[in-house]
């Protein structure tokens, strides 16, 4: 009953909400070896300040990036998509999707921002089984955090605002925009708050084909079965997993087994398939 308040308490709350369309404040950073990169800094009060390093950029590096096409599903203002596309460099692209209109204004500021140093297409729809309109969940009246929460099994999220967005198949996106381009996939990044598994099947044959690196996130709410599922999907595309503890180091990075997945509420993983000449950790 209690709970059934505090959800009910919360609904009422989100109707008597007008969204606040928090403006950006921009950050000159100075990076050895890559001059100075901006960052639109949104001022939303729940985003916290974002840091491009040296280390960052070259983390992307280390996955060989360069030259090559990445593809950053769930880019919120840009802090991962733009040392993505830094790495790529002149001959490279990153291939960025954020479903949050909101959010979306302020990734296109960066990719402005970072036109001259980075090669970056950005798409205002969510990776989804089929083209259609969604409804997302967030935790505030303004859109920082949240996603397609209806998926996962744990409702108790207290992401109660709703968010109208686009969902189309990223495969078949990719096959229609970038036919030319798919071969050339190295990286994909998904960061879809607990949906990254499902997402993964609808690409399931890109990533069979071109064998990328991947960095999904095992989002705090999964439950048991989810999170053994999301392991799963993985190990039978033939990739092993790996801990990542940051975006700036991929010394020593250890393997994660399927009872590891219960061991941390949320954390990051690195993915690399069976036939890749990647050197992370203790292979």
């Amino acid at each position: 009953m209690l709970r059934f308040i505090k959800q009910l308490s919360a609904r009422i709350r989100k109707y008597k909400s007008v969204p606040v369309e928090y403006s950006t404040v921009i950050s000159n950073m100075e990076v050895e070896g890559y001059g100075i990169i901006s960052f639109a800094q949104w001022q939303h009060p729940k985003e916290e300040p974002k840091k491009i390093t040296k280390k960052n950029i070259e983390f992307y590096k280390g996955l060989g990036v360069e030259g090559k096409i990445i593809i950053d599903i769930g880019t919120h203002t840009g802090d991962t998509t733009v040392p993505m596309g830094i790495a790529a460099g002149d001959r490279g692209l990153v291939i960025g999707l954020e479903p949050n209109k909101y959010v979306f204004k302020v990734l296109e500021e960066n990719i402005s921002l970072n036109k001259s140093k980075a090669n970056i297409d950005a798409f205002c729809f969510a990776a989804t089984d089929e083209d259609g309109d969604y409804v997302f969940n967030y935790s505030d009246p303004s859109f920082c955090n949240g996603g397609y929460l209806s998926e996962i099994e744990n409702k108790n999220h207290n992401h109660f605002y709703p968010l109208d967005v686009k969902g189309k198949n990223l495969s078949l996106f990719l096959e229609n925009n970038y036919a030319d381009k798919i071969a050339d996939i190295s990286l994909i990044k998904i960061d879809a708050e607990g949906y990254d598994k499902e997402i993964i099947k609808t690409i399931s044959k890109i990533i069979r084909e071109q064998k990328p690196v991947l960095m999904v996130e095992c989002y705090k709410k999964l439950n048991f079965d989810e999170r053994e599922e999301l392991f799963d999907v993985l190990e039978k595309l033939n990739y092993t997993l790996y801990r990542l503890l940051d975006f700036e180091s991929l010394k020593g990075l250890k393997n994660i087994d399927r009872k590891q997945m219960h061991l941390t509420k949320h954390f990051e993983i690195l993915a690399l398939h069976e036939e890749s000449e990647l050197n992370v950790g203790d292979h």
